[in-house]
């Protein structure tokens, strides 16, 4: 059976999933505007098109915002200076809502009755579009395309009198993944959906503490791990100490299993799971579920090297760096013709001759998204005299699209949708091709397998059950207080 290999419009970014996006935050630290931009660093892997930083000093907001990198934007002292203040919130941006221009760029910030307010938000309202038509409708003047903007408008309209009591409400409205960190004239606020589906942790350093998405945000600037804010938890920081509020009908958390398999950077603890040790366990896993005769085990980089590590030593295995991978190559440029536009993967991985020539690989991915990207891959092994190249994926099959803050494709382009085991091998152009099982996934996370009637992890991508109303698609909005009580 011949598969049409739909890659001359290849583009190399449209076939990896991007990474959300990161939030930071602390509050009552003479530096904090420097700390914050050395937390963005960390965070930079989780968004790489737009950085921002609000600070407040006491008696007014200052707002940084602009497109690109966060050592591009805020390596300045000049910037850092004009940022003045004891707290401040950052946020680097991929854009899963609205395009990539400067008036959506975070944090968002609003002059609200009882003061000034900055909203920094990871996830994706999954009722945002819904929000948006209601609010415009009523009068709201949005600025942004983002559908954080909706939290802004929803605390303003809020007719509670406290601004705590007012940011709650604005939550009981919205619906889907979100990490938020917010700051006002006396208060750093986070908070964290129901489920638990994006990360948020607190953090300490010199008696003050902070707000990060990832545990390594708090490793650079040295900064004690607290704990990490639990799932449908409002956490605010104040001159007074730090408050807990629960405001939401108490159920089990189903964090994001995306978060180990590919986007938090593997020095990261997610959730009490150290990232790395979790990505090796699933390559060990995919060895014993999918063993392969081969010679040597390659790693795609970066993200496939801690599964490639576990898949060689459970094994039995050399682990070989036959992939290298230029690591100053930004987002690939718009080639102008066919043939160039052919080459544009060799500019991010080069073949290893001298360690692929003539054996029998084992090549070791964290997923695959429409495959453009595998095919490029497997064709260098080939040209470098690889012998054999089996495919082994330390995820299972993409199948189903997400609406909670991961940037990708429609269920037609994803390549696990459109076809079978059988034919994605060939596709690929490899000797044989195996993904790891849900439960073999589940189990590398400690847990015995998944359990059906009550997931333990936000998983829809590989099973299509989505753990939240999706009102955008569907038309249906859900009272949410309600919906998370029937769950409960």
């Amino acid at each position: 059976m011949h598969v049409n290999r739909d890659i001359d419009d290849f583009d190399a970014e449209g076939d990896t999933l991007h990474e959300e996006c990161g939030v930071f935050g602390i509050y009552g630290h003479p530096d904090a505007a420097a700390i914050t931009a050395l937390g963005m660093h960390a965070l930079q892997h989780r968004g790489q098109e737009a950085a921002g930083i609000v600070s407040f000093d006491g008696t007014r907001f200052q707002s940084e915002r602009h497109l690109g990198l966060v050592g591009d934007n805020f390596s300045d002292p000049a910037t850092i200076e004009r940022l003045k203040g004891h707290s401040a919130i950052g946020h680097t941006r991929y854009s899963t809502t609205g395009a990539t221009i400067l008036r959506n760029v975070q944090p968002l910030f609003a002059e609200l009755e009882g003061g000034g307010f900055a909203v920094a938000h990871n996830g994706n309202l999954t009722n945002g579009l819904t929000l948006r038509r209601r609010l415009v409708a009523e009068g709201a003047i949005c600025q942004s395309t983002s559908d954080t903007e909706a939290i802004l408008h929803l605390v303003a309209r809020s007719r509670r009198n406290r601004f705590l009591d007012r940011f709650i409400d604005a939550l009981r409205q919205i619906e889907g993944g979100y990490a938020l960190v917010s700051l006002t004239n006396d208060k750093l606020i986070g908070a964290r959906d129901p489920l638990g589906i994006r990360p948020l942790v607190l953090g300490e350093l010199d008696g003050q503490y902070m707000l990060a998405s990832e545990t390594c945000a708090l490793d650079i600037i040295g900064a004690r791990f607290v704990r990490d804010v639990e799932n449908g938890e409002v956490v605010v920081i104040s001159d007074e100490g730090i408050e807990s509020h629960k405001p939401f009908p108490a159920m089990p958390a189903r964090p994001c299993i995306f978060e180990y398999v590919y986007f938090s950077r593997p020095d990261s603890v997610v959730n009490g799971r150290p990232v790395y040790a979790v990505r090796k366990a699933i390559g060990a896993t995919l060895a014993s579920e999918a063993p392969v005769d081969a010679d040597i085990v390659v790693p795609v980089p970066d993200s496939g090297v801690p599964a490639a590590l576990g898949f060689a030593q459970a094994a039995g295995l050399p682990y070989e760096l036959g992939i290298i991978r230029n690591h100053y190559v930004g987002r690939t440029f718009i080639e102008p013709t066919q043939a160039i536009r052919a080459l544009g993967v060799r500019l991010k991985h080069s073949a290893n001759r001298a360690v692929v020539e003539g054996k029998r690989i084992v090549l070791i991915d964290d997923s695959i998204v429409r495959g453009t990207t595998s095919v490029k891959i497997v064709q260098m092994m080939r040209d470098a005299g690889a012998k054999e190249v089996h495919f082994r994926i330390a995820s299972p099959p993409i199948m189903y699209p997400d609406y909670y803050g991961i940037d990708m494709p429609d269920r037609d382009k994803l390549l696990a949708a459109r076809m079978s085991l059988e034919e994605m091998r060939e596709f690929t152009g490899v000797d044989s091709l195996a993904f790891v099982s849900v439960d073999g996934l589940y189990r590398a996370l400690g847990e015995s397998g998944r359990n059906p009637h009550q997931p333990q992890f936000t998983d829809h991508y590989f099973t299509g059950d989505y753990p939240t109303t999706l009102t955008d698609l569907t038309g249906e909005p859900a009272a949410q207080l309600s919906l998370l009580a029937e769950a409960s």
